[in-house]
């Protein structure tokens, strides 16, 4: 039996996992820590150098501008092995220095809800608790704040909470459209969902939206009320829970929610919306941060998704492709097909390497980058994946990448889903879990963003 060959990238991941996550790690002073994460500094043969730090993820130290950027690592096994320690280590900022925090808590799935269905045990905790609400209509106030057009006028706060929960956890909200997780809000639903037969792609809903519904009832000092649609949030969090492509989000609501239970005083001091969502973000630990970035940090927000991006493409490197100039390339696609005109936009967001290679994938026609680029609605072979999981993956991660570009640049997404999302969708459809019935249909115009 071969032998597996050493992966430097693996090594100093673990090693830094184990040294960071020691009680002792905390006290260290910070410049004793960067001492020490400069000595876990890895050097690859074209030049780059690599440190594992904040967010349990890699960052890239760019020579030109002396700045470290997120950056998933190389994926090639080859130059993996061949990585040697770094000297002399650039500075390393104080802000780049990984905490216990950052290795709290696992990271979720980045697969869309496209092939593998919501479990069972999740679709029946939700319906469960919309059955609650529709059995106590009379007793729970309307829809207000920006999910009340999704709604029919006579729809209570209570549906729309749990609608939102779903929607504001969910990773990247592209559902099939027989998910049942979607069809028991059919009758709720004042206007058809974005998509088409195969897919359903959803806007994100915001905190606020969820944040409206509670202060409306503040504000009518029915904190009873507020205070129900509070908890009712949290349930359907801890509903969702099961499944990875919702959980981190669930964690972080479940932890800025449920201190209310025993503290329902907590946002007294905050008077407007505004102040309660800020509080509700600063009741959030450190630990499950990372799972609010779409909240707190749009920019960061694009730069990790486009990082799962990556990770999602890693099939690629036993292709002999770079998953990164992959990524790049997939990116131009989508911005090039939705809001070419917001292009620019981008720019300050990438690295230099990343930002050349989506210049080059835009600017240049007949560039080999375009090869990548989807075809008649399919992934041209050298780029599509090889299984449903991988397939799930990338079609998740590239639709969360598009959202975040898209809120990044001030851009409506597209109704459809974003062209490389929607190619992807081909290599899922004979793959999907048992089908179920469609997402009723309700007359009207299509979802806005909310």
């Amino acid at each position: 039996m071969a032998a597996v060959p050493w992966d430097p990238f693996d090594a100093i991941e673990g090693d830094t996992r184990a040294m960071v996550t020691d009680p002792r790690w905390a006290e260290v002073p910070a410049g004793t820590q960067v001492q020490a994460m400069a000595a876990r500094l890895l050097a690859t043969a074209d030049g780059g150098c690599w440190l594992y730090g904040a967010h349990a993820r890699w960052y890239r130290h760019d020579r030109a501008d002396g700045r470290w950027h997120l950056s998933a690592p190389p994926a090639s096994p080859e130059v993996r092995a061949a990585a040697r320690p770094a000297h002399p280590a650039p500075v390393i900022p104080e802000e780049l220095l990984p905490a216990a925090a950052d290795f709290a808590r696992e990271r979720g799935s980045t697969q869309a809800f496209v092939g593998p269905d919501v479990p069972e045990s999740v679709v029946e905790g939700v319906r469960e608790l919309l059955d609650r609400q529709r059995a106590a209509k009379e007793e729970h106030p309307f829809v207000v704040g920006p999910l009340r057009e999704l709604f029919y006028s006579d729809v209570t706060a209570g549906v729309a909470a749990v609608w939102g929960t779903v929607m504001w956890c969910s990773y990247a909200p592209a559902f099939d459209g027989n998910e049942v997780l979607l069809s028991m809000f059919g009758e709720f639903l004042a206007r058809p969902l974005p998509g088409d037969d195969w897919v359903r792609w959803l806007p994100p809903t915001s905190l606020d939206a969820l944040v409206a519904l509670y202060h409306e009832q503040l504000c009518r000092r029915a904190q009873g009320a507020a205070l129900r649609l509070a908890g009712l949030v949290a349930d359907t969090a801890r509903a969702l829970l099961p499944d990875p492509r919702f959980a981190p989000r669930a964690h972080a609501l479940i932890s800025m929610i449920e201190p209310l239970r025993a503290r329902p005083w907590l946002d007294h001091p905050a008077w407007d919306a505004a102040a309660i969502r800020q509080a509700w973000l600063e009741r959030c630990p450190a630990r499950l941060r990372s799972a609010v970035l779409f909240e707190t940090s749009p920019g960061d927000h694009f730069r990790h998704s486009l990082y799962d991006l990556v990770e999602a493409l890693s099939y690629l490197a036993g292709r002999g492709a770079d998953p990164r100039a992959v990524a790049a390339s997939l990116l131009a696609a989508d911005v090039a097909g939705v809001a070419p005109q917001a292009a620019a936009r981008l720019y300050p967001w990438l690295d230099a390497e990343l930002r050349q290679t989506y210049y080059v994938a835009l600017s240049r026609p007949g560039h080999p980058l375009r090869d990548c680029w989807p075809r008649e609605g399919e992934p041209p072979d050298p780029v599509r994946p090889p299984d449903r999981a991988s397939a799930a993956a990338v079609l998740g991660a590239g639709y969360a990448t598009g959202l975040a570009w898209c809120r990044l640049a001030g851009v409506e997404p597209p109704a459809r889903g974003f062209p490389v999302s929607a190619a992807t969708v081909s290599c899922l459809m004979h793959e999907r879990d048992d089908p179920r019935p469609a997402v009723p249909e309700s007359p009207g115009e299509s979802l806005r963003h909310s």
